[in-house]
């Protein structure tokens, strides 16, 4: 098989079945798939969407949900608008804290309000 031939069925431009040539890798040919069928396989949905959750604490005692909510692997949107100056700071230094300990992020995202992501959870801003 010809090398454009070769490269048009591995990027899924040509069927694999219009072509007598053997691979000379056998172990190569099981694992070939077209491009199509690999690209549908990576898109697949996961088994369970990903959950944000969004939590607006009303005193430093609701660290408690925030906490448990981050350490179950959700991403934590809060927002300490509520909250007075001194007990936003302190609820925004726990959550740092959190973040920090479990190997996770933590972003402000707007005024008062901060994403808290643990370290399966990839943030990138466009």
């Amino acid at each position: 098989m010809g090398a454009v031939r070769r490269v048009a069925s591995y990027l899924g431009l040509g069927g694999a079945e219009q072509y007598d040539d053997a691979y000379a890798d056998e172990e190569y040919a099981e694992d070939w798939m077209p491009a199509a069928e690999r690209a549908a396989k990576r898109w697949q949905p996961a088994a369970e969407p990903a959950r944000i959750v969004m939590v607006r604490p009303r005193k430093y005692d609701d660290a408690l949900t925030v906490g448990r909510h981050f350490r179950e692997g959700y991403a934590v949107v809060m927002d300490v608008v509520g909250m007075s100056t001194a007990e936003a700071t302190r609820m925004v230094d726990f959550a740092a804290g959190l973040a920090y300990g479990c190997e996770g992020r933590i972003e402000r995202i707007a005024d008062k309000v901060f994403l808290i992501t643990p370290v399966t959870v990839e943030v990138s801003s466009a």
